[in-house]
């Protein structure tokens, strides 16, 4: 039977402030009893990485949040698919009802950011507070100790703080994220500096194939108001260099990454030409294996990133962090009605979460041939192996409608409803 008292207040803290952590802050913030404080590194929040995909997923999960109006942007429905050198179009793409409210659009990261911040309760988010330590006080909860010898105690910690997470450290010591070969060059490009290049689209999203590289070049403002485009440059089997390869948005200079592309179409060559000089950030991939479960001491527990090193290759990693962030809210809502404690409301995220993340890290198993097709440097036989790629859905080509329904279909309040049906069936044969 559901507890007739008061549940004692919950004092949880969030640390980072990305997309998972800022969804976090709002999904608990609107729990009774609750007591929440979000804890970033930097001084403010963070617009690095230039454009981001929402989904239908995505698009979802804004809404229950409440901030999906604030978040427009670009259709990516169709994008073209053009081999680098020659600028052949070799897949058209294919095409979505227009009506369709959750397609799949581009929008600038920094505008996520600021739907997600608008909807935060403005005090409890703590700016200069770099996590270093976690302390395990037992029933007394975790103690948090910040880079500037400050410190605080919490019930619960989520760890929303990316794929070098200080959180996961804590949980699993001896897990390691290892440089995956693989680099990302992003900037946002004005459109008034590019748009007397012929052949070069600003209204549809192209992917610009080449052997062992790609560009992805997509407006990331609604069409009637477009000022800007997202150039996302990628290159792959690139040397790890000591100190150099970082996965955080290093700046880098223009003659970098002009020296792995200059062998494209010369059109493309000279949109890159026309990004300001530091106007590029890299980013160098990494990944770790995947995590059985993503909560330990009872009260820690890990979303966004710091759940799924998986390197990318899904391109909806703002959606997993805003699903995680709700389901934790559900979860820990959910276990006090059954007047559950902290322990049962991590079993039950991790048993909707984790499981999710397996099947998609086993699915990225699956794509390895593809993968390794896509990232071949040998320019000889390159045409038809990219005809080839762009002939059936794959990570490493082509992504049709149907394809990773189980990602980009989800809709998360439907998982949720779907696991109270499985646990209110099991409760009632144990009655």
């Amino acid at each position: 039977m559901p507890s007739s008292t008061q549940p004692e207040v919950l004092d949880i803290a969030i640390i980072g402030s990305g997309p998972g952590g800022l969804s976090a802050g709002i999904a608990l913030s609107k729990l009774p009893n609750v007591y929440v404080r979000i804890f970033e590194k930097a001084s403010a929040i963070s617009d690095l990485g230039g454009g981001i995909s929402i989904n239908h997923n995505g698009w979802k999960v804004l809404e229950y949040l409440g901030a999906r109006k604030a978040v427009t942007g670009a259709s990516t429905v169709p994008t073209v698919q053009r081999n680098a050198y020659t600028g052949e179009v070799v897949d058209p793409g294919f095409k979505h009802d227009p009506n369709d409210l959750y397609q799949a659009r581009r929008t600038r990261r920094s505008r996520l950011q600021n739907a997600l911040y608008a909807e935060v309760p403005k005090d409890i988010v703590h700016f200069n507070k770099k996590l270093v330590t976690l302390e395990n006080l037992e029933e007394k909860g975790v103690r948090l100790i910040f880079a500037d010898g400050s410190q605080t105690t919490a019930d619960i910690v989520v760890g929303g703080d990316g794929i070098r997470s200080v959180v996961r450290q804590h949980i699993y010591p001896d897990y390691k994220i290892n440089y995956v070969g693989s680099v990302g060059w992003r900037t946002l490009v004005p459109v008034s500096a590019i748009s007397h290049i012929p052949d070069i689209s600003l209204t549809v999203t192209n992917w610009w194939r080449g052997a062992g590289s790609a560009i992805y070049m997509s407006p990331v403002d609604e069409l009637s108001n477009l000022e800007h485009m997202e150039v996302s440059c990628r290159s792959v089997n690139e040397p790890e260099v000591p100190g150099e390869t970082v996965s955080w948005g290093k700046p880098v200079g223009n003659e970098k990454v002009l020296s792995r592309f200059q062998d494209y179409y010369p059109r493309m060559v000279e949109v890159l030409k026309q990004v300001p000089e530091g106007g590029w950030k890299e980013f160098s991939g990494y990944a770790g294996p995947f995590i059985e479960n993503l909560t330990g001491w009872d009260k820690l527990v890990l979303i966004g990133d710091a759940s799924h090193p998986s390197g990318g290759g899904f391109g909806s990693g703002s959606a997993f962090a805003m699903e995680d962030s709700w389901i934790l809210a559900r979860s820990i809502e959910y276990s006090r009605t059954i007047s559950g404690g902290l322990a049962d409301a991590l079993r039950i995220y991790n048993s909707i979460r984790a499981p999710y993340y397996k099947k998609m890290f086993e699915f990225r198993e699956t794509q390895q041939l593809s993968l390794q097709k896509s990232g071949q440097k040998s320019r000889e036989g390159f045409n038809e192996r990219l005809r080839e790629l762009m002939s059936k859905d794959g990570l490493g080509g082509r992504r049709s409608s149907e394809f990773l329904e189980f990602v980009y279909g989800s809709d998360v309040e439907k998982v949720w409803k779907e696991y109270l049906e499985k646990e209110n069936a099991s409760r009632s044969e144990s009655w």
